[in-house]
């Protein structure tokens, strides 16, 4: 059984509480907050105002998903929050293994995340002290993207890395996560799966939700 961890960002902000209600009230383990600085991808989500906002409401834990430049800085701020993962992605930290060590000494479960176009074999070096790796399975930047096919080999050769070093971290995917490719996924060996539109564009999200807890 796959922890969901729904995308605000495919929430309704006109409406946020009520949709983060719902949340509480549903089958969903955490949820996901999509932070973009309109640098490292090409769009701009929200910041540390808005999710403030949203971790008043939230009875569940935080997954921060950073999509910005020098992540690093905002450690402090993240935790802040209450936040139970904090996300970086490979490739907007030259200097990985320092910024894993800051976030665990914050107290936080460490995630880095892989472009789609990132082989996993980058992280042979450092998945041992990981408690998560995210897979992008779509390009970052906006929500309601297609889903990248090749993100089930990608997955697969992720669990085998992971097996094969006794590592403990978890895999996440993000992007184009519904039913049919979510079941896809978990069989590839993904843990977690983050769904957008497919929850917040159901007519009825919380039965969306229970859909993917049962794959």
């Amino acid at each position: 059984m796959p922890i969901v961890s729904p995308s605000l960002l495919s929430a309704d902000f006109g409406h946020l509480a009520q949709d983060i209600e719902m949340l509480n009230h549903s089958e969903a383990d955490w949820y996901h907050l999509d932070v973009m600085d309109g640098v490292f991808v090409p769009n701009i989500s929200f910041g540390f105002p808005v999710m403030q906002a949203m971790a008043k409401h939230a009875r569940k834990p935080l997954d921060v998903h950073l999509m910005i430049e020098r992540p690093e800085k905002f450690v402090e701020q993240v935790k802040a929050l209450g936040a139970h993962v904090m996300n970086v992605h490979y490739e907007a930290c030259p200097h990985l293994h320092r910024v894993v060590q800051q976030i665990k000494n914050a107290g936080m479960l460490a995630g880095v995340t892989l472009n789609p176009h990132t082989p996993v074999s980058v992280l042979e070096d450092i998945i041992d002290d990981l408690d998560l790796v995210m897979l992008m399975s779509v390009n970052p930047g906006f929500g309601g993207q297609k889903f990248i096919e090749h993100s089930l080999e990608k997955t697969a050769r992720l669990r085998e890395l992971i097996d094969r070093r006794h590592a403990k971290a978890l895999i996440e995917i993000d992007g184009g996560v519904n039913v049919t490719t979510g079941a896809q996924l978990v069989k590839a060996g993904a843990d977690v799966l983050v769904a957008g539109s497919a929850v917040f564009s159901a007519q009825d999200p919380a039965a969306e939700i229970h859909a993917l807890k049962q794959l």
